[in-house]
C-alpha cells in the first residue's frame, strides 16, 4: 500500500481463507477513554463484510491513528478494515465475522487493541514505541504478553512510556525480558507519572534486573499495582524491594509469587514492612519459607501502626498453633489483615473449621430476631450507608461490631460469597427481593355430593350435612360462581371421573 498506489480489492489465498475461518469467532476488545471529539452519527447498520470505504474516516479519528492502522497493514500485508477504522475510538470494537486471520488480527494488535500471544516482536513493538511516543493515543490499557519481546523491544517502550502518561495499565508478562530490560524498566519507572498497573510475570528478570527496576520504582509515585511473579531473582532482589518499600507510599499490590526467596530474603522485606503505609496485598506464594520466616513478616505488620496490609498470602506455609496465636495479637491491632497459610499443624484448630457455624446464618438470625433486614444489619456497618465496601474496611469492620460473634475465619467466608475478587464487597449478593405473599383463590361454590348408594330422602339431607367435611370438594368447573343453592333444589352433577356415573343431590 505504497503512497498514490490504490487500494486493492481484499483477496485471500487458500491458506489465508482457512485461517480466516479459525479465528472469524474471535472477539476483540479495546479499552479506551471516552473520545474528546464531538459523537458522529452513525449508519444504522454497519456491514459486516470487509470492504475498502475508508475516503471519510479523516473527519472521525486523528490522522495518526489512522496512519498507524495503514502502517500496520502494509507492514504485515493486508488490506485494511473500514469497518475497524470507523470504529477505533469506541470504548469496545466487534471485530466477528470479518476474515481478519493472523495476519489481519496481528494489525489491529499493532494498531490498537494489542492482542497477546500474538508474536508481534521487535517490528510491532517498534510502530507501538513510536506511535506511544506522540502522548495522542486514546488507549489506557495495553495487554502485549506472550509476544516474545526482548531486550530491544523493552528499551523501545520506555522510551516511549517515559513521556507517555496516558497508559494506566501495561502487561508485559511471559515475555523474554532479562537483566537488561529491567534496567531500562527502572529508567522509565523512575519517569512515568501515569502508569498504575505493570505486569513482568514469567520474564527472566533475575538480580540485576530487579535491582534496577527497585532503583526506578524508588522515585516512582503513580505505579499501584507491580507483579513480578515467576521470575528468579531470589534474596538479593527481596532486600531491594524491601529497600523499595521502605521510602515507596504509592504501591498497594505487590505479587512475589515463586522467586526463590527463603527467610532470608523475607526478612529484608519484613524491614521495608515495618515503615511501609500504602501497600494493602503482598503474594509470597510458593517461596520456600518456613513459619520463622511468616513469625518475622506479621510481626512487622505489628510494629506498624499506620500499615494497611489486608491481605498476605503465604499458602505453601505450614504454620503451628503459636503462630495463630501471635497473628491473633496483630490482628487485634489490625483487624484489616488476613493472612492465607496453608494449615495449622495438629488436628485442634482444624477440627473447630468443621464446627464453626455458617456467617450467614448468624447474621440472618440477629437480623430475624430485631426484626431488620441483612441488608440492613450490612449498610449499619458502612459509614455511608452504601451496599458496596471495600474489602478490608469490610473485615475490619465485621471484626470490630459486636451485634453478631463472628471469627475472622468467618469473616473469610463471608467475603467470598459477598465477591472478594472485585475488592469490593457488594451486600446485595445475599439479599434478594421478598417472596410476595400468594393472593388467596377466588371463593368457590360448595357443593354437596351424595354417594351413589345414599338415597336421597328427607333424612338424607341431614346425614350428608353431617358429612360435609368429607363429602364437600370445591369445584367451581361444575357450576356457575353465581348459583345459589336453596333448599328442595335438586342437581345432577357431572361425574368427577369420566367413569363414574352422573350423582343427583336433593337439599
Amino acid at each position: 500500500m505504497d503512497n498514490g498506489d490504490p487500494l486493492e480489492p481484499e483477496t485471500k489465498d487458500e491458506s489465508d481463507t482457512v485461517s480466516a475461518r479459525q479465528s472469524s469467532d474471535e472477539t476483540l476488545y479495546c479499552e479506551a477513554e471516552a473520545p474528546m471529539a464531538v459523537e458522529k452519527e452513525k449508519p444504522a447498520r454497519e456491514s459486516s463484510e470487509t470492504d475498502l470505504e475508508i475516503e471519510d474516516t479523516e473527519k472521525f479519528f486523528t490522522t495518526r491513528q489512522r496512519e498507524l492502522y495503514l502502517e500496520a497493514c502494509r507492514l504485515v500485508g493486508v488490506v485494511p478494515v473500514s469497518y475497524f477504522i470507523r470504529n477505533m475510538e469506541e470504548s469496545y470494537v466487534n471485530l466477528n465475522h470479518h476474515g481478519l486471520g493472523p495476519r489481519g488480527t496481528k494489525a489491529i494488535a499493532i494498531a490498537l487493541v494489542n492482542i497477546s500471544d500474538n508474536d508481534l516482536g521487535l517490528e510491532g513493538a517498534r510502530i507501538l514505541s513510536e506511535f506511544l511516543q506522540n502522548n495522542t493515543s486514546s488507549l489506557f490499557t495495553l495487554q502485549l504478553s506472550g509476544n516474545n519481546f526482548k531486550e530491544e523491544a523493552a528499551e523501545l517502550f520506555c522510551q516511549a512510556l517515559s513521556t507517555n502518561y496516558r497508559i494506566k495499565s501495561l502487561d508485559l508478562s511471559h515475555n523474554q525480558f532479562s537483566d537488561k530490560a529491567g534496567e531500562y524498566l527502572g529508567q522509565m519507572l523512575a519517569l512515568n507519572v501515569g502508569l498504575q498497573s505493570l505486569d513482568l510475570s514469567w520474564n527472566h528478570l533475575y538480580i540485576q534486573g530487579v535491582v534496577a527496576l527497585c532503583s526506578g520504582l524508588r522515585a516512582n509515585v503513580s505505579l499501584k499495582k507491580l507483579d513480578l511473579s515467576m521470575n528468579s531473582f531470589g534474596n538479593e532482589g527481596a532486600a531491594a524491594l524491601g529497600e523499595v518499600l521502605r521510602l515507596n507510599n504509592s504501591l498497594a499490590y505487590l505479587d512475589l509469587s515463586s522467586n526463590n526467596i527463603n527467610n532470608e530474603g523475607l526478612s529484608k522485606i519484613s524491614k521495608g514492612l515495618e515503615l511501609n503505609e500504602s501497600l494493602k496485598v503482598l503474594k509470597l506464594y510458593l517461596n520456600p519459607l518456613s513459619m520463622d520466616g511468616a513469625v518475622l513478616l506479621i510481626l512487622s505488620i505489628k510494629r506498624n501502626p499506620k500499615s494497611k496490609m489486608e491481605d498476605i498470602d503465604i499458602s505453601n506455609v505450614l504454620v503451628s498453633e503459636q503462630f495463630v496465636k501471635i497473628l491473633d495479637g496483630v490482628c487485634a491491632v489490625h483487624p484489616q489483615l488476613d493472612v492465607m497459610y496453608k494449615a495449622v499443624q495438629g488436628l485442634s484448630n482444624k477440627k473447630n473449621l468443621f464446627t464453626w457455624t455458617s456467617p450467614v446464618k448468624l447474621i440472618q438470625s440477629y437480623a430475624d430476631q430485631h426484626k431488620i433486614s441483612v441488608l440492613d444489619f450490612f449498610r449499619s456497618l458502612n459509614p455511608s450507608g452504601e451496599t458496596t465496601m471495600p474489602v478490608g474496611e469490610f473485615r475490619k469492620a465485621m471484626i470490630q461490631q459486636n451485634k453478631v460473634p463472628i471469627n475472622r475465619y468467618q469473616v473469610r467466608e463471608l467475603i467470598k460469597k459477598l465477591g472478594e475478587k472485585t475488592d469490593m464487597v457488594d451486600f446485595r449478593t445475599l439479599t434478594s427481593p421478598p417472596t410476595p405473599t400468594p393472593a388467596p383463590p377466588p371463593p368457590c361454590p360448595m357443593l354437596i355430593i351424595l354417594p351413589e348408594s345414599l338415597s336421597p330422602s328427607p333424612g338424607g339431607t341431614d346425614a350428608a350435612v353431617n358429612m360435609m367435611p368429607c363429602l364437600i370438594p370445591r369445584v367451581p368447573s361444575i357450576l356457575p360462581s353465581d348459583l345459589t343453592l336453596t333448599p328442595e333444589m335438586t342437581l345432577t352433577l357431572p361425574p368427577l371421573v369420566p367413569s363414574a356415573p352422573s350423582v343427583a343431590c336433593t337439599l
